[in-house]
């Protein structure tokens, strides 16, 4: 079976480019505790919009959705799930619910994770929520073409059980070492659990979800005001491309985890930056909901959608956003393209120069 010894492994990646990274995060970090302190109407508004953002995004990765409209009812639980995919959504809100609210009673050890991950299927009547592969399984992708080639191969199912026993109890050796940033140890902790793939179906979700956890437990909260997960979504090209190459000889012990923690850290400091910003820009009056449609879009290189600004700010309604987006078209502001369903706009940056 193979070790998973952090100790003698994380101080190789204190590169220069790690190091700024962890800086920048922990420098934010103080910040944050400023903004709980002093935002707190604003923060309630962040964290309801990061729910649905994150429940959307995480499912959205492993091709589960459903409509914004039902997907903002399900997640504000005003209704019950139809579908198989609506059905998974309301486990995810209710195991991201667990973890905002009750992250510090929950230990890094297997039976928090196999209860996550009940919880997870909870609503779609299937056995496999809670309980280990039990038949090997494989990482594999399909091109353009239909070819199916195989990425990965995770830990057979008979080593599973002691394969996560394992990687909690590394995790809390370094948890309770003074001298090791939790914010290494985590992203390691992750890639492993994904290279394990305990589990049939939901581990993609479950590292999410378990990122959320161990970044709360260690004072990171970030994620509860911002969605991570859209983040990943949103980059989750370049989410693959690390993953890939830091799981390459993973079995042998020879794997690099620089690319998949330089991604995540990379990921973290989006979510503070994005954080800082709507802190600063989100407040209970109406009047600023404007400025706030305006710098999405001016901070948006490309396109984007009416539907696309909603859901990045579910609790500013269409009459705003279209009001909002009228007047920045008669200011020149930004440049209207298309029409009906397929109507986008974009920043008019020429006008800048």
């Amino acid at each position: 079976m193979r070790k998973y010894d952090y100790e003698n492994l994380w101080q190789g990646l204190l590169k220069p480019e790690i190091v700024s990274l962890l800086t920048t995060i922990h420098e934010f970090r103080g910040k944050e505790r400023l903004f709980v302190n002093a935002k707190k109407d604003v923060l309630v508004q962040l964290e309801e919009i990061a729910k649905i953002q994150s429940t959307d995004a995480s499912n959205r990765i492993e091709g589960i959705y459903t409509t914004e409209e039902r997907l903002r009812k399900l997640v504000m639980n005003k209704t019950a799930p139809k579908s198989r995919s609506e059905r998974e959504i309301a486990g995810y809100r209710d195991v991201l619910a667990t973890i905002h609210t009750n992250h510090a009673f929950i230990p890094v050890k297997a039976s928090s994770i196999l209860q996550l991950h009940r919880d997870l299927y909870k609503f779609t009547g299937s056995s496999i929520g809670g309980q280990y592969k039990v038949a090997d399984n494989e990482i594999a992708e399909i091109d353009s073409e239909g070819n199916r080639t195989i990425r990965f191969l995770p830990v057979a199912a008979w080593e599973t059980a002691e394969s996560i026993d394992a990687l909690c109890s590394a995790y809390k050796k370094m948890n309770n070492a003074a001298d090791a940033d939790p914010l290494l140890i985590i992203p390691m902790f992750i890639l492993d659990f994904l290279c394990i793939h305990p589990f049939s179906d939901g581990n993609g979700r479950m590292s999410r979800l378990l990122t959320l956890l161990l970044l709360y437990n260690n004072g990171y909260e970030v994620g509860k005001y911002v969605s991570i997960e859209k983040i990943i979504n949103d980059s989750k090209d370049s989410y693959y491309e690390a993953l890939q190459e830091s799981s390459q000889n993973w079995h042998e012990g020879e794997n690099l985890y620089l690319p998949f923690v330089r991604y995540m850290l990379g990921a973290i400091v989006a979510a503070y930056r994005e954080f800082e910003s709507r802190v600063g820009l989100l407040d209970d009056s109406e009047s600023s909901k404007p400025e706030v449609v305006r710098e999405l879009i001016k901070s948006t290189f490309g396109t984007i959608t009416t539907s696309e600004i909603m859901r990045a700010y579910p609790d500013i309604s269409h009459t705003t956003v279209q009001r909002a987006l009228k007047d920045l078209q008669d200011k020149g502001e930004i440049i209207k393209i298309g029409g009906g369903r397929y109507t986008s706009y974009v920043w008019n940056r020429e006008r800048e120069e």
